[in-house]
């Protein structure tokens, strides 16, 4: 009998506890402050004020970025090589073109008979727009451009704009090799990545080694390139290796990993019109 009391009761306690506290949140979804109470159960997540493309990329430029990857028959790889070389020293050196070209390679270790093309756009998408108005007039860009269409596989590209703690990418003498590291992150880490890499570029610049780092605009998005440049591979192993021996390197790559749905990359071999040797 004590035994069923002593249950009893317990329930009867229950009962009244949960009876006072629906009181108490019926109170204060009605008269009370609503936002303390939510607080405790619901995380609340301020709106983001601005875009992040404007958050990220350099203020004090306008630079708009544009990569191409084009699929190469493998027998017509080195045509392909001569004429995209031609016709990339033309546009570099032209004034009227309102671009420049970046960085030209092949890909040596990755997806095979690739060329990868790096350009910028001084003035953004005002000057990409002048540009490809004036190519569309330009009788010998389009012959080169029926020329090419039968040496390739396939090809794609993407509008990029610029991180702001980068450095932008200069002309350099090699020889070097370039790794391109391609990170496809879930949609909406964009600012949380920026913010981690912000701290950890740091870790990676000893050796001259940060040539780029850019995020896709058009094209495939909440995606980033980070281009990187050594003397070998042996120097690339070398260089990723001593980031882990600096206290913090760690700790960004731990928080960075759980972004990413799929990450690639292409060990880049330049051409003879690259800026970027």
């Amino acid at each position: 009998m004590a035994t069923t009391c002593t249950a009893w009761s317990r329930g009867q306690m229950l009962f009244r506890y949960s009876v006072n506290l629906h009181q108490v949140t019926r109170w204060f979804s009605e008269n009370g402050d609503k936002g303390w109470f939510r607080s405790i159960f619901v995380h609340k997540v301020d709106a983001r004020k601005d875009a992040h493309s404007n958050l990220l990329s350099k203020k004090e430029t306008s630079n708009l970025y544009k990569i191409q990857f084009h699929n190469v028959k493998p027998e017509c790889l080195d045509a392909y090589n001569d004429l995209q070389a031609e016709v990339q020293s033309q546009l570099h050196q032209d004034q009227d073109y309102p671009c420049e070209l970046i960085g030209s390679w092949n890909t040596w270790y990755g997806e095979q008979d690739q060329a990868v093309h790096l350009w910028r756009y001084r003035g953004g998408y005002p000057a990409l727009t002048e540009c490809l108005s004036k190519l569309r007039k330009n009788k010998e860009y389009i012959e080169f451009r029926k020329e090419r269409s039968k040496m390739l596989i396939s090809r794609r590209n993407q509008l990029l704009l610029e991180f702001s703690f980068w450095n932008e990418p200069f002309p350099r003498p090699g020889p070097n090799i370039y790794e391109m590291r391609t990170y496809h992150l879930k949609p909406g880490t964009m600012l949380e990545w920026g913010n981690h890499w912000a701290r950890a570029i740091k870790y990676r610049q000893e050796n001259s080694e940060a040539v780029g780092g850019f995020f896709s605009q058009i094209g495939d998005l909440y995606v980033v390139h980070h281009l990187w440049a050594y003397e070998s591979l042996q120097s690339r192993e070398d260089t990723r290796n001593s980031a882990w021996l600096k206290e913090g390197w760690d700790t960004n790559v731990y928080y960075t990993v759980p972004l990413i749905r799929s990450m690639d990359s292409r060990i880049m071999i330049p051409t003879k019109s690259s800026p970027l040797q």
